[in-house]
């Protein structure tokens, strides 16, 4: 069997026009949308996503507010960063990029975005949202892969979805936005990661699968059913390459799979983008 490929840049290309368009309607109006991104350090993998974050939002047409601290920056210093953003009525939604330095603390930054800024859709306001099924950001993430399979026409509805992996911003509001009654979703999901005993088996029932673990080659050809969708959405590094949860043997057995890059990660960025323009549009 040859795995039909899910392109992510092709389907997030077609979510940044619609938030263009939408961008373009809010301009009609005065309004100009705007993502305040944050970064602490200067860790080159969050340097390059912020920057390709920033080329997303110019060419769409939402403006970019920028502040770079030093890795040593005090907790204080980022407040007073994130409390000038909630502030600003400029900014729609608030990008701090993740992880921070471990001196910092994660989570009281986190809740220290105003919710409704709340760009990545982790704030504990809107997750608790998603766990009662109501309109909130969703996390980015998330989102896109909803929308990646819905683009697809891969049925999830009533489906077996196996989620490997409960992190914060994958597995865990992954699961629930999967079995939230709502468009696309409605499935029955099972998560599983890597303490799970027998792992592989409970991956082997899925219809769809999800590998968020960020271990590389962590799921191969004999942990999936034939026909089975899989979907490779962590990201760990190996000798510092992008590599995938997903090995290249299970295009083998899959009938469609996410290509290690240019899958996941678009729909992410194209997410983010829905979100801020979500943002500006509730708050006019």
């Amino acid at each position: 069997m040859s795995a039909r490929v899910l392109d992510g840049n092709l389907v997030a290309a077609a979510v940044k026009e619609e938030v263009a368009q939408e961008v373009l309607k809010l301009k009609t109006r005065g309004i100009v949308p705007g993502l305040g991104t944050i970064l602490v350090g200067d860790d080159p993998s969050s340097s390059k996503y912020v920057a390709m974050k920033h080329r997303d939002c110019e060419e769409v047409g939402i403006v970019s507010h920028h502040r770079h601290l030093s890795a040593n920056s005090t907790f204080d210093s980022l407040l007073d960063v994130i409390a000038s953003f909630n502030d600003n009525v400029e900014v729609d939604s608030i990008l701090l990029q993740l992880p921070i330095p471990k001196h910092l603390n994660q989570l009281e930054a986190l809740l220290a975005i105003d919710p409704q800024k709340d760009v990545d859709g982790l704030h504990p306001v809107n997750l608790g949202k998603l766990v009662m099924s109501e309109e909130a950001p969703l996390p980015c993430t998330p989102a896109g892969i909803v929308r990646l399979l819905a683009h697809y026409e891969i049925e999830v509805e009533g489906r077996h979805v196996v989620v490997v992996g409960r992190g914060l911003t994958i597995g865990r509001p992954l699961a629930l936005l999967l079995a939230s009654k709502r468009p696309d979703c409605n499935a029955t999901v099972t998560v599983c990661h890597t303490g799970s005993k027998d792992m592989a088996s409970v991956v082997r029932e899925g219809d769809v699968v999800v590998a968020a673990a960020g271990v590389a080659n962590l799921i191969d050809a004999s942990m999936i059913k034939g026909g089975a969708v899989v979907v490779g959405a962590g990201t760990p590094f190996v000798n510092g390459k992008l590599a995938s949860d997903v090995a290249d043997d299970v295009a083998e057995v899959a009938s469609a799979v996410t290509p290690r890059v240019g899958g996941v990660g678009p729909m992410t960025r194209a997410m983010l983008l829905k979100n801020t323009v979500s943002a500006a549009q509730k708050r006019h």
